[in-house]
């Protein structure tokens, strides 16, 4: 949005649509007015002026808009880079008895049912530390598992190549990733396809350019016109170059997760020693539910673990079909798949960052297509939420739905889902923007729609919302005003209306008959004009030409080696 001239009458354009018009209080051309009884109304009988600095914004420290950290783009006025720290008080559905009952049922899932390790290093590593193993099962007591658990710190830090976006994982700190993995994309002009490399590059740059979105996680979408024995090479040369945030590794076999390991080093300008002092990358595993880890991802976690790097274990759960039907049965099963591979990579390397995932949802019963954003999703989150803070363990979840476009619904269940991570006190939301179809399909229109919602977030988590400063009170503004009075042109308000509350940059909030001259144009519309807008604009963030180098030198060595074997 522009700055604000002087007054708000004169005619501005909008940066998206490049349209004009009346920049009234309403947006609308009408003007309001205060009639006798000191009614509101809407006329043309008398202009509310409303001053500032000539095309400047005043803005508070911190305040809830702000140019920095743009990307070099104008596109939109966004809020600032930030950690998002969630003050409020986690919602907790269980009591002390159903957290004992819940942790009882993981244990007891661990001990006497057992979880099939389908990789021959970790179950020799785990008979090594005294855990039964029968065949491809291990059993593991409660009195190992709590143990191991306990070596895991609770927080952690990641440092990508540029330290200013650096990431707190764990405490109160909300993080949001992009959506990951989806083998289609989805937009208005194309339909739904298949995933392809120009693709991907264009989400990628949708990653870097929001601020909102703290860590770009896997491909979005799996760009299938590159070989997969080269891809990762290829993916993670665009992801380290056309952003500067956390990136993240898929654990499919060493030679990927070594790649992308060696990738981020150079990326980063580190030694060997100083990438394997702290964090600068991560993998998220998944068992294979119910009740089994398999190799390539165990692999990968493994090596990972060992010199230091984080693994995320998010065990995907659908109640009714890979879990139980009922939501404690679910978590219990997915607290139990995720604690034991927890308790293997800290066997290996006490104190080696980690978090545990939660992906518990349910199915639509009728059809047994997966349903997410539902309320067994939220209160599953939730649950999920209570026991991490049992373990003492970071967590993640994440923004889902199972729309198939990016409609009402598409925004509903998403909204639901990211609610349920900041009241079950997530720390990494996985699929924050982006995502429909279960997970099938990646959108531009979606990735904005969804990061007007985060950004609506993060302003919740605003303090100045709930400051009670004797300024923020304002006793002197009610007395100036008086009973029956407005607020408008009071001085407490002209020193705050420009910073006061949130300004959205993808929300029309004109009445529908301005909203109609100005071209009746629908949320979606809007989102794909702005993403096109966003990638005619976008540049990439600043990398040494010597590092870029390096990378592509690396790339194309290890094309010629013939990059990652395709079968395991």
């Amino acid at each position: 949005m522009p700055d604000w001239p002087d007054q708000v009458g004169p005619k501005v354009t909008n940066n998206i649509t490049g349209t004009r018009h009346d920049r009234s209080l309403f947006e609308n051309g009408s003007l309001l007015t205060r009639d006798k009884l000191g009614t509101i109304t809407q006329g043309r009988q008398e202009r509310l002026i409303v001053t500032a600095e000539p095309q400047t914004r005043r803005r508070r420290a911190g305040g809830r808009r702000g140019h920095a950290d743009r990307s070099g783009t104008a596109t939109i006025d966004q809020m600032p880079w930030r950690h998002v720290r969630n003050t409020d008080a986690p919602v907790e559905p269980l009591n002390a008895d159903g957290v004992r009952a819940v942790h009882q049922g993981a244990m007891a899932i661990l001990g006497d049912i057992g979880i099939e390790f389908l990789n021959a290093e970790a179950r020799m590593i785990l008979a090594r530390a005294g855990c039964r193993i029968d065949g491809e099962t291990v059993f593991m007591d409660a009195d190992f598992v709590m143990e191991m658990v306990g070596h895991a710190p609770d927080s952690f830090t990641l440092t990508p190549r540029n330290p200013d976006r650096q990431l707190l994982i764990g405490e109160n700190v909300l993080s949001f990733g992009n959506v990951s993995s989806p083998p289609n994309a989805w937009d208005m002009d194309r339909g739904k396809r298949p995933g392809d490399f120009e693709t991907y590059q264009a989400f990628l740059k949708l990653t870097q350019y929001f601020n909102c979105i703290h860590f770009a996680g896997g491909y979005a979408p799996e760009p299938i016109d590159v070989h997969p024995s080269v891809r990762h090479l290829d993916c993670l040369y665009e992801k380290l170059t056309l952003t500067d945030k956390v990136a993240h590794a898929y654990s499919l076999g060493r030679e990927r997760v070594e790649d992308v390991m060696e990738m981020v080093r150079i990326a980063g300008a580190l030694t060997h020693e100083a990438f394997d002092a702290s964090p600068r990358m991560y993998t998220n595993i998944n068992s294979v539910s119910p009740l089994k880890h398999d190799f390539p991802m165990l692999d990968g976690a493994m090596r990972l673990a060992r010199r230091g790097q984080p693994v995320v274990v998010t065990p995907f759960t659908l109640a009714g079909a890979m879990a139980p039907v009922t939501m404690s049965g679910a978590v219990a099963l997915s607290l139990a798949e995720g604690l034991a591979a927890i308790a293997l990579l800290q066997y290996i390397n006490p104190g080696c960052p980690v978090a545990i995932g939660t992906f518990t949802s349910n199915v639509d019963m009728k059809s047994g297509a997966p349903a997410f954003g539902t309320p067994e999703y939220m209160r599953a989150t939730q649950m999920a939420g209570q026991m991490a803070r049992f373990y003492r363990l970071p967590i993640r979840s994440s923004g889902v739905c199972a729309a198939n476009v990016p409609d009402g619904q598409a925004m509903w269940e998403t909204s639901q889902s990211l609610w349920a991570a900041v009241q079950s006190g997530t720390n990494m939301v996985y699929h924050a923007a982006g995502w429909l179809e279960g997970g099938l399909i990646a959108s531009p229109e979606k990735f904005v729609m969804d990061c007007e919602v985060l950004q609506q977030i993060q302003c919740y988590f605003e303090p100045a919302l709930w400051s009670t400063s004797d300024e923020d009170i304002g006793l002197e503004a009610i007395r100036e005003v008086g009973a029956g009075g407005h607020y408008f042109g009071c001085a407490h308000t002209q020193d705050r209306y420009q910073t006061a509350f949130y300004q959205p940059f993808l929300s029309d909030w004109r009445n529908f008959e301005a909203w109609q001259l100005d071209g009746g144009i629908w949320t979606a519309e809007r989102a794909h004009r702005m993403y096109k807008r966003i990638l005619a604009e976008f540049e990439a963030p600043p990398m040494d030409e010597a590092i870029r180098e390096e990378l592509q030198d690396f790339v194309a060595r290890r094309k010629e080696e013939g990059g990652a074997p395709t079968d395991f």
